[in-house]
């Protein structure tokens, strides 16, 4: 590997998926590391896409296979508690049948279908507003993209 190629930037990707419920509530998890709860998903490996990444991830988290469906949001954070940013990627997911969920009990504490208010008490700020942009891009067949979990702007006018 050249030096060139070496001394390139990295960029951190996470990918998650967003289940609904028949009642249009979020299925999030409550990790044991952490009092912030997320979406299930996690970081994809250096060579793997980020379809397979969150698929596995899903695997892993919530015990089972899950369909993973379109994109619904790409979201570039700036370095927070690591000094690298990154691009956070949500999928639709398939119906999630929650009596097969099996937790891995080192890694996450529970499981829990969120309206919107219950999200809000349970999710970071960034976190909130991401998903929210993935609601939003569902119920209306879009992709969000976002910066911070903001709308990104194009610079066109």
């Amino acid at each position: 590997m050249s030096d060139d190629f070496a001394s390139m930037p990295r960029k951190r990707i996470g990918a998650g998926i967003v289940a609904l419920d028949d009642q249009m509530r979020v299925l999030l998890v409550e990790p044991t590391y952490q009092s912030i709860w997320e979406v299930p998903g996690g970081l994809v490996e250096l060579g793997e896409p980020p379809r397979e990444a969150v698929a596995r991830e899903c695997r892993e988290e919530l015990g089972m296979d899950v369909v993973v469906g379109r994109l619904l949001v790409m979201d570039w954070v700036p370095p927070r508690r690591l000094p690298d940013d990154g691009l956070m990627l949500l999928y639709a997911a398939g119906p999630i049948d929650t009596s097969q969920i099996i937790l891995p009990p080192e890694e996450l504490k529970s499981w829990l279908w969120c309206d919107s208010e219950m999200m809000q008490e349970r999710l970071s700020d960034f976190m909130f507003r991401r998903l929210e942009a993935a609601l939003e891009a569902i119920f209306k067949g879009t992709v969000a993209e976002l910066e911070n979990g903001y709308a990104a702007s194009s610079g066109v006018r």
